[in-house]
Order: structure tokens, then C-alpha cells, then sequence
């Protein structure tokens, strides 16, 4: 059967196609069971139902839809690269589209070329923080990986065994050992109970003795693993002098530091990549979702001292996806000519500026963060004492609602962060200064109505 011969207007009810999804697939599905629609139609920061209702969308595919849904430039390599003859599939075999990509890519990596080398995986970020850290044992000859509290790498086992939610994690025994999990460093509630500048020197100080101390207990790792802004974990900002030090001890240890980079890249920060507000450069970046234009790809940037491979140490049937370099090279195209990074930063001011507005107006908003088009909103319950550093208990339920109150005002987002209680913000690098005035006007409309159905008031 086409997609052409599928009529949603036959069908034309967003629940005739959640009980069918219900019945044929597995209870693994989640995004439905918070975002019930069908999705019939999408272009920029829009998606239309088959019920012809319209969403603004700041999900865009947990960000991997960096130029929103079917973006002019996207559509059109698509279907330069199907006229063009060039196979689909190539595993690593090289075509001129190939090329072509990879000296973009390369061109943004700190040294571009000279200094960074490519290795495509499989198409997903996990199997390529995977390959990351087999690459990192591979070159040190060392066993064990440092990651932090909060971090999100993937869903496989040994990226799940690094990630630090722990619900997924419960139901499954023998994950990769000897991963050691340190404190990450979070504005709002500060796993050292310090807060403040205080906090962050202390663990900035704690990470570089650790290392350096020789009863801490751990051998020296393989590699560090992070996300210099943390996704799934709430939007948690990494801050500069933590980052720096990190970066000045692995380097002076010989160990591998990786930033995960499959969320934060490609311009969402406000820079290509969120690891450049530190000024540092990584010697292994692990790149997804955005970096394929829309279409699965993932890819790691390795500084070429650390490429420590022999030929096929690492594969994947998928890695050679021509579509998905065409959309990737179109999308870095964009990014960079149409100065996106500028727009994320810029609409990202505007966003947050507006969001502590609201925080002001509804105390139920602990917290405001992030970087560019990436933004968390930590939702609090004010009516209860807060703790010596000034912060309020969590309020997953108002969370809850908050999303849900934001659905039925047509304003599509997801929840991250400790028992879901962070509000996030993804929306694309396209996105207007319109859209984003509306994006609030939906917010705040919704955040009344959730306080209305959950505490009355």
C-alpha cells in the first residue's frame, strides 16, 4: 500500500488510530500515551492532526528536527539524491554525496579536518556512544568510564549502564560493569546541598582529586563521559570552570573525554556545539538526531591521535544512509547561511526572559534554565518549605499536568528532569519571534489551567 492510498480522512479520528497503534504495538511506545494525535500532515514548527487540529511543536523529534518538518532544503535533497541514481544503502563504501558531508561535518569540529577524523555507526546516537566508549578501551587498554548523575547516552546496554535515570535500569541485570557515576553540577539543587559558586567549586575540585588521589578506590578510567548540557536530565547546564577542569585532568591523565553532543549540537546552544562555550575541545564527539537532517544517522568526531581502530572494529549495516547525509548536508547548509545559531540564542533569550516572567506570576515555576533552544522549566510545590538552599520540592504531578494542559492548548513539548518535574523546550532552530510569543501565550494559558485541575486554585 502507498502512503498516497492511506485516506486519514476516512479514518479521520486521532483515537481510531491510537486504539489501532494500542493493539499492534508493544507497551514499549511512549510518546502517545502524553501526546494523543495522529499526525496527518507537518511543516516548520506545525504538525496537523487527521482531525485537522494544528500544534505548535516543541518536541521537533526531541530535537533531531532542527529546521523544523519538512523544511524547503530537507525536502529538496531528498529528492535531488532519489533522482540522482546514487544507492541507498552503501554500508562504508564512499559515494560523492559522502564526500561531500563529511568535509562539512568536519569543517565544524574545533581544527576541522587536520585535527578530527569521522566514523559513521549505526543510526542511532546509542550504538554510537557505544562505539565511542569501545574506541576509548581500545586506546587506553583501560576497562572502566566515569559518567555523572543525571547524564542520558542511550537506551542500549552498555550506553544504559552510563545514563544515571534509574526506571529503565531497575529491570535489567548485567549491565556493562565498572561504570562509576560522579556528581554533576545543577543550579537549582545542588547534589552537594552547597548551591551557588560554592557548589560548583567544590565539585570542580572534587572531580580533580578524585582522579588524582590515589586511595579514592577507582582505577584510573578509560574514558569521561558527559553532556555539556544535560537533556533527558532536565536541562542542566554544565558550568564553564567544571567543564574546563574537566577537561584540563583527563587531558593531563590520558584519559578519553567524550561529549555527548546528540542532543545539545548543532547550533540548539547557540553554538554549533554546547561544548564550545567552554572554550574546550573533546577527544571523541558523538553526534545524532540534527545531524542527520531528519532522517537516522549518527556519527562520532574522533581527534585522529585517539583512532585507535582496526579495520571493521566497529560496524554497522546502516552507516553508509545516503538520504540521511543529503538531509545532513542540506541542514548544515542552513544552519550555518541562514546564521540559525544567532536565532537559537536569540530566541532563547526571548524565551527564557519571558518564562521567569511567568515565574513571578506563578511560583509553581522553581526554575528557569539552559542555553539557546534549549530550555528547562523545573515545576515546584511553593506551598511547601524549601530547603536550605532556597529550593522548593518537586511537583511531578502539577508536571504532568502542566504537559497535558499544554496539549489541549495545542502546544506540543516533553518532560525531563528527576521524576519528571522539568518542562522542556526544544523547539526548532527556525522557529519566529511570533511563534515564540504564541509558544508563551500557550504556556501560560496551560499552566493556569493545570493549577486549577490539580490544586484548585
Amino acid at each position: 500500500m502507498s502512503v498516497t492510498s492511506v485516506n486519514p480522512a476516512t479514518n479521520s479520528t486521532n483515537e481510531y488510530y491510537l486504539t489501532r497503534q494500542s493493539q499492534m504495538e508493544s507497551n514499549v511506545r511512549s510518546y502517545p500515551r502524553k501526546l494523543p494525535l495522529a499526525i496527518a500532515k507537518a511543516q516548520g514548527c506545525w504538525v496537523t492532526d487527521v482531525e485537522g487540529t494544528e500544534y505548535l511543536d516543541c518536541l521537533a523529534g526531541a530535537g533531531t528536527l532542527a529546521l523544523g518538518h519538512n523544511h524547503p532544503a530537507v525536502i529538496q535533497s531528498i529528492q535531488d539524491t532519489l533522482a540522482s541514481g546514487l544507492p541507498l544503502h552503501t554500508l562504508d563504501l564512499t559515494t560523492p554525496l559522502k564526500d561531500a558531508f563529511t568535509e562539512a561535518l568536519l569543517s565544524h569540529l574545533p581544527g576541522g579536518k587536520e585535527e578530527y577524523c569521522l566514523q559513521f555507526c549505526g543510526p542511532s546516537g546509542a550504538d554510537a556512544t557505544e562505539a565511542a566508549i569501545k574506541l576509548a578501551k581500545t586506546f587506553t587498554g583501560r576497562s572502566s568510564v566515569i559518567s555523572f548523575s543525571g547524564g542520558y547516552h542511550g537506551m542500549t546496554h552498555g550506553s544504559l549502564a552510563m545514563t544515571g535515570n534509574l526506571s529503565a535500569k531497575n529491570a535489567v541485570n548485567g549491565l556493562m560493569p565498572g561504570v562509576q557515576f560522579m556528581p554533576y553540577p545543577h543550579e537549582y539543587r545542588c547534589p552537594l546541598g552547597l548551591g551557588g559558586e560554592a557548589g560548583v567549586d567544590a565539585l570542580t575540585y572534587y572531580f580533580e582529586n578524585f582522579i588524582e588521589d590515589v586511595e579514592s578506590g577507582v582505577t584510573k578510567p578509560a574514558a569521561v563521559i558527559l553532556e555539556a548540557i544535560q537533556g533527558e536530565g532536565g536541562v542542566v547546564t554544565a558550568p564553564v570552570k567544571w567543564l574546563q577542569k574537566i577537561r584540563e585532568v583527563t587531558e593531563k591523565h590520558n584519559i578519553v573525554l567524550i561529549l555527548d553532543e546528540v542532543q545539545a549540537g548543532f547550533a540548539r546552544s547557540g553554538k554549533m556545539f554546547a561544548f564550545e562555550h567552554a572554550g574546550i575541545e573533546p577527544d571523541v564527539v558523538v553526534m545524532s538526531k540534527a545531524v542527520g537532517g531528519s532522517l537516522p544517522l549518527a556519527v562520532l568526531g574522533i581527534k585522529r591521535k585517539f583512532d585507535a581502530w582496526q579495520p571493521a572494529g566497529h560496524t554497522g549495516t546502516f552507516r553508509g544512509n545516503q538520504l540521511a547525509m543529503g538531509t545532513g548536508l542540506a541542514t548544515l547548509r542552513t544552519i550555518k547561511e541562514q546564521n540559525l545559531a544567532q536565532n537559537a540564542q536569540e530566541r532563547g533569550d526571548y524565551l527564557q526572559a519571558e518564562l521567569k516572567k511567568l515565574a513571578a506570576e506563578f511560583p509553581c515555576i522553581g526554575n528557569v534554565r539552559g542555553r539557546g533552544l534549549m530550555i528547562g522549566i523545573e515545576i515546584v510545590d511553593e506551598r511547601k518549605p524549601a530547603d536550605h538552599m532556597g529550593s522548593y520540592p518537586a511537583d511531578s504531578q502539577l508536571a504532568a499536568a502542566i504537559q497535558t494542559a499544554c496539549f489541549n492548548n495545542k502546544l506540543l513539548l516533553e518532560k525531563g528532569g528527576r521524576n519528571g518535574t522539568v518542562i522542556r523546550l526544544l523547539c526548532p532552530l527556525i522557529i519566529t519571534q511570533a511563534e515564540c510569543e504564541e509558544v508563551i501565550v500557550r504556556f501560560k494559558k496551560a499552566v493556569a489551567e493545570a493549577l486549577v485541575a490539580v490544586r484548585g486554585a
